[in-house]
């Protein structure tokens, strides 16, 4: 049977507001495909700029609910299966991916589906294979379980402007000019330029050759990773980094060290760094081969990725994937709130502007030292920290992380709702509230109401402990944010004016 897809087929697309996914949309429709995106959050794809194009359709899916998933894929000619349970759930995330990847499986063949695509990873075979990479040969196990030929991809680290990987490396080389690091400096890689994965994904559409392959990515270099630390460190023209390697760093050790001075969390870190010491390189060329372009050398792709983050060009990010808090449910706990309001002479969408530029380099508009203390205090302890930062500086999206929050809802130019995930005993919310003042006629008079809400739900004693040990600290950090925030939309609208 002809397994060549023609461009006006439709294409099912699971992972679309992940790091890999959310580009690829975009690329498929470029190429003249219709996509049809499976998707938990409605709400947050609706973020992407693609999403709007008329050749997408957009459908909140269970991914371990075979039917209704099946039902969902009908009509798609082509499956890729994007999704990576690792930032979602943690610990279990090997075995909640096999289960997913089984139903997906079973559901695109129940759907008619004639193939899927996976991008996995790559890593030469045996018992040594770290249980990231032992996780993604299982996932094509079960991907190929059902009976629908299967394209694999296998990749090592990609570079691009907001992947994990680059982050990693990047913080590692920008903050620390002397690195005691583990052996795995020396482990040999072949990474390769996010674009260059991106033309293999959508090539291999019409590639029949590719299907039921299992085909080796790489760029045109072999490096170990102390090479790849001096290539960024001259790509962001920085002083020369001393590379320590010592037997003694555990992958443990490792990951602690990446989550405290990267953004990258603990349970991120941990099965990266043991996959680290695998050595990841093409078996062979059949993919180039097959889907000849220009591959780029690891220069080229840092540089384009360094480039893309200086003109806040940032497409997608590692931290935009895993599921979005929703409003918490209160009911039914003590809820503390810490409501504060302003009046400013400025328009909704000026102070909206405002309210989107809260932290990241911007920071907090107040007591700047204080946030930087906390962020500390919540890596040290497992979370996140300040050192995500925010994907773009002006503008926020729904599931954007924004340091230590994830932002939860975006009503422009009226709401911002920002959820906690730091490190706390109970959960917490921020929120930004804009109101047109009414002068009683029905029409609106001079200024606007900013409003800012905090809510605190505690877990237990710990919970309560928590929320009064900070509650003298929210004059100097909540009423200076407000103040901050005003200043701001008024110089905005002086400067418009």
């Amino acid at each position: 049977m002809d397994m060549t897809t023609p461009q006006s087929d439709l294409i099912c697309l699971t992972g679309a507001t992940g790091y890999v996914g959310g580009r690829l949309g975009k690329r498929l429709l470029d190429a003249g495909y219709r996509v049809r995106c499976l998707v938990r959050s409605v709400e947050k794809l609706q973020a992407r700029d693609w999403v709007s194009s008329p050749g997408v359709e957009c459908v909140q899916a269970d991914i371990l609910d075979i039917h209704g998933l099946a039902e969902k894929m009908r009509g798609c000619r082509v499956a890729y299966y994007m999704i990576h349970a690792m930032q979602s759930v943690g610990r279990e995330y090997a075995e909640y991916d096999i289960r997913m990847a089984g139903a997906f499986a079973q559901a695109a063949e129940r759907a008619g589906v004639q193939r899927i695509i996976y991008l996995g990873g790559l890593g030469e075979m045996g018992e040594d294979l770290s249980e990231h990479l032992t996780s993604r040969r299982e996932v094509e196990r079960a991907l190929a379980g059902s009976g629908v030929p299967v394209t694999v991809l296998r990749a090592a680290m990609i570079i691009g402007s907001g992947s994990a990987s680059f982050e990693i490396l990047r913080y590692l080389v920008e903050r620390l000019p002397i690195m005691i690091t583990p052996k795995w400096v020396n482990t040999e890689s072949q990474p390769i330029a996010i674009r260059n994965v991106l033309y293999y994904l959508v090539r291999c559409l019409d590639t029949p050759e590719t299907v039921g392959k299992t085909l080796d990515i790489g760029g045109p270099e072999v490096l170990a990773y102390h090479e790849l630390m001096r290539v960024m460190t001259a790509s962001l023209e920085l002083r020369r980094r001393w590379i320590l390697p010592v037997p003694v760093l555990t992958p443990r050790l490792s990951s602690m060290w990446i989550h405290l001075v990267t953004p990258v969390s603990y349970r991120m870190a941990r099965p990266l760094a043991e996959g680290l010491r695998n050595r990841v390189v093409c078996r062979d060329d059949r993919a180039a081969e097959l889907m000849p372009q220009r591959l780029l050398t690891a220069r080229e792709a840092i540089d384009a990725a360094v480039g893309k983050i200086h003109r806040d060009e940032v497409e997608t990010a590692w931290s935009d994937s895993g599921p979005i808090p929703g409003d918490p449910e209160w009911a039914g706990g003590k809820v503390f709130v810490d409501e504060r309001r302003v009046q400013v002479d400025a328009s909704p969408q000026t102070i909206f502007q405002a309210v989107c530029r809260v932290g990241g380099g911007h920071g907090y508009y107040a007591a700047d030292r204080l946030w930087r203390i906390r962020g500390a205090m919540d890596k040290l302890v497992g979370g996140p920290g300040l050192r995500r930062g925010r994907r773009q500086r002006e503008r926020l999206s729904v599931g954007d992380a924004l340091d230590f929050w994830r932002v939860s809802s975006v009503q422009a130019p009226k709401r911002l709702l920002l959820v906690a995930e730091m490190k706390l005993p109970g959960k917490a919310t921020l929120e930004f509230s804009i109101e047109p003042m009414n002068d009683g006629n029905g029409s609106d008079s001079q200024g606007t109401t900013l409003i800012q809400t905090a809510r605190f739900r505690p877990t237990g004693l710990p919970g309560l402990l928590y929320w009064y040990a900070v509650l003298p600290l929210h004059h100097f950090v909540f009423s200076g944010m407000l103040g901050g925030i005003r200043t701001e939309a008024e110089s905005i609208q002086a400067s418009e004016a």
